[in-house]
């Protein structure tokens, strides 16, 4: 019996396929990233931390003191991590953040629940949850500095 166990091996390994090779890189090599942590500078932290983790629902991570005040935060959602500073005001206090930017958050959840759900934590919402012409489900938020985030359901 030892025999047949032998020659089975033998013939189950000589059926194998070979590997195949991932296709050759194309030259020169491009940019290839896995992740991406914008940095947004705040007005006021304290409530740009309280808009995030409250209402939102990301998770601190590390926070940044500089001679033990609290001077920026990492904010933590699924793999995405954005960064929140306080504002140092060298360009002065009037100068208007968020204009021209947005974050488009992609997300497995039920987009209108969660967007209840921030309702209902105190969020107001740019753009109430719809449609877009190539088949996604969205809704629009502004922090309170103007960064607008879109949130995005493929379906």
């Amino acid at each position: 019996m030892a025999t047949k166990k032998k020659k089975a091996a033998k013939r189950s390994s000589a059926k194998r396929a070979p590997a195949k090779r991932p296709p050759a890189r194309r030259q020169p090599e491009t940019l290839r990233l896995r992740t991406i942590a914008p940095s947004l500078t705040a007005t006021d932290l304290q409530r740009s931390i309280a808009f995030y983790r409250d209402v939102l629902g990301f998770v601190v991570g590390d926070e940044w003191r500089s001679k033990g005040v609290l001077t920026g935060v990492e904010l933590h959602a699924g793999a995405v991590t954005f960064m929140v500073s306080q504002d140092d005001f060298a360009k002065g206090r009037d100068r208007i953040k968020g204009v021209g930017t947005r974050y488009y958050c992609n997300t497995i959840q039920d987009i209108d629940r969660l967007a209840s759900q921030i309702r209902e934590r105190g969020g107001v919402l740019d753009q109430e949850p719809k449609m877009t012409e190539w088949g996604s489900r969205v809704f629009v938020i502004s922090d309170p500095d103007g960064f607008k985030l879109t949130f995005v359901q493929d379906r």
